[in-house]
């Protein structure tokens, strides 16, 4: 061994510290991690409870303490995670409002999907999280009159910006000649309630597969705007709109001749 490669007492006590440092380190982590799954496990729980309690009672006629009991937990702990009634359910709305807006926003912002692409997409998302959490989105529903005045505008915020992010996509649709010439508005309001009605009739361990449910809901609400003929736009802007005007003007003064 040459000097170079010879470890002395202090370097060997160096590295030795060293290790510890890092061994010390994960293990730090790990009551770190352990203490974020459990306050995600009883904060799900927490909210699975709320929402039952909450539509079986009403939300004037449960307590944090009733809450409490169904979860398991002392009342003082429930604190940790909420300080009132008024905080759970605004915890609530968001995670039902939010949450789909959040991945509605980031699907549209990928453009390396055509206007049927993130239709479909976009019901997915919907459908999935109706189907999936249908008992919060019927609480919400039940609940509007009793959201605070700061609530109700978050609430209604979020519903139009839902309803602006599908209208867009469908007036993309529109433009390209995948889909026709229809009130954008509309149509969002027809496909948005086409996929909000599955918190109301959709049992999770029915008769119905959550996967079979969103994929035809999904063609439903594609075959409804698609354009029949599957014409797509020869080219960009007004001129290409009005050349397909007048294919589909030539078209139907064929039918009428018929």
């Amino acid at each position: 061994m040459t000097s170079g490669s010879r470890r002395t007492p202090a370097r060997r006590k160096a590295e030795s510290s060293s290790r510890a440092r890092r061994d010390g380190a994960a293990d730090s982590d790990k009551p770190a991690r352990a203490s974020t799954a459990r306050r995600e496990l009883v904060e799900n729980e927490m909210y699975e409870q709320a929402t039952r309690l909450f539509a079986e009672r009403g939300f004037a006629g449960t307590s944090l303490q009733d809450i409490a009991d169904a979860i398991g937990i002392t009342r003082p702990a429930l604190y940790y995670y909420v300080k009132s009634k008024d905080e759970l359910l605004a915890k609530l709305v968001t995670e039902v409002t939010d949450g789909p807006l959040n991945e509605l926003k980031e699907l549209v912002a990928h453009t390396d999907l055509d206007p049927v692409g993130r239709l479909r997409a976009l019901v997915e998302i919907i459908v999935r999280r109706r189907a999936t959490q249908p008992a919060r989105f019927r609480l919400l529903i039940r609940s509007e009159a009793e959201l605070p005045d700061e609530l109700t505008a978050a609430y209604d915020d979020s519903r139009r910006a839902v309803l602006k992010t599908i209208a867009e996509v469908v007036e993309d649709g529109i433009r390209a000649g995948q889909f026709r010439p229809v009130d954008a508005r509309v149509a969002a309001l027809g496909v948005l309630g086409m996929c909000n009605w599955v918190a109301w009739w959709f049992h999770p361990g029915g008769r119905d597969d959550v996967e079979t449910v969103t994929d035809q809901l999904a063609e439903m609400a594609i075959a409804a705007l698609r354009r029949p003929d599957h014409h797509t736009l020869d080219g960009e802007g007004p001129e290409a709109a009005l050349k397909m005007l007048r294919q589909d003007l030539d078209h139907l003064e064929r039918l009428l001749k018929d």
